[in-house]
């Protein structure tokens, strides 16, 4: 089955269907014991987190790439991959989808932003005409078919900001009808706004419930509520790894030692479960003495 077909055997089996952020292969492990059956890798996440950068659109489609394979060669859980704007024109996005089925992931969402792009959440963002974010769907879908078929392509406008809710759902309407799978509505205020996008769409629709922006915390069961199919959050763990990290990092300087801040952090025995250690460790004894017999 390819990873594309299990996202959308996933969306079957889970209804909204939680895809949670992964910013790296350990965290895919973890969200994968959890009992995830979906995870995502945020193109914010990658800028910030491996490379130290806001997401102002300065990383490029192999950055991307070598997180996605990472987490791809250890964990099974079918990934959605946030591709920007796809790094250029037609071929650029074909380009694109072609180097994640190739890296392993099962899906996409590509955005209307032009390609200086902003996070979906903060002021200013400009968009590309309708045509011209169609004509990105169009190359994306066209390029699937020859490596998977089933690759999951979401269609993502920002223009509920900046343009008004009717303009967003119209635009959402055009991107599905370039072939978009699916569609993220970004920056969604309310309920309504959200029931709105799913009664007029003909294709599942995503709710990207991410911490301190513009949409507040609804829960899944509120979105499935107003029909809601896919439920994201794109950054939450991460978030929490960075306060957690920062408050190890300051009671070192502070008092010397980590002793205070030892019941935050996870031992030694639940990464070495986590990481399946000991069953690594058995396998290089067992090769290490046949080595030695003969």
């Amino acid at each position: 089955m390819s990873a594309g077909k299990k996202f959308r055997e996933a969306l079957k089996e889970e209804s909204p269907l939680q895809i949670v952020g992964t910013i790296n292969a350990y965290q895919a492990l973890q969200a994968t014991k959890v009992g995830h059956k979906a995870i995502y890798l945020s193109g914010g996440g990658i800028a910030n987190a491996s490379y130290g950068l806001p997401d102002l659109g300065m990383t490029m489609i192999e950055d991307v790439c070598i997180d996605v394979r990472r987490i791809t060669s250890i964990c099974n859980t079918p990934l959605i991959v946030d591709a920007d704007t796809g790094w250029g024109h037609a071929f650029n996005v074909a380009r694109t989808v072609k180097e994640f089925i190739r890296s392993g992931a099962a899906g996409m969402h590509i955005e209307d932003q032009v390609a200086a792009k902003r996070c979906g959440h903060r002021p200013n963002k400009e968009l590309v005409s309708t045509e011209e974010m169609c004509d990105r769907i169009r190359a994306a879908v066209d390029a699937k078919m020859e490596l998977d078929p089933e690759f999951y392509i979401i269609a993502r406008t920002d223009a509920h900001a900046s343009e008004g809710q009717q303009s967003a759902i119209d635009r959402a309407k055009a991107y599905v009808a370039a072939g978009a799978d699916a569609i993220f509505a970004e920056a969604v205020h309310t309920l309504k706004e959200y029931k709105e996008f799913t009664d007029q769409m003909s294709v599942p629709v995503l709710a990207n419930i991410t911490e301190f922006g513009a949409t507040p915390m609804f829960t899944t069961e509120e979105l499935a509520s107003v029909g809601i199919d896919m439920v994201l959050y794109p950054l939450s763990a991460f978030r929490a790894m960075n306060k957690a990290a920062l408050a190890v990092y300051q009671e070192l300087k502070d008092k010397g030692t980590q002793e205070g801040v030892l019941d935050t952090m996870q031992t030694r025995m639940e990464l070495y479960d986590m990481l399946n250690y000991h069953a690594y460790e058995q396998k290089m004894d067992e090769l290490f003495s046949k080595g030695k017999a003969k």
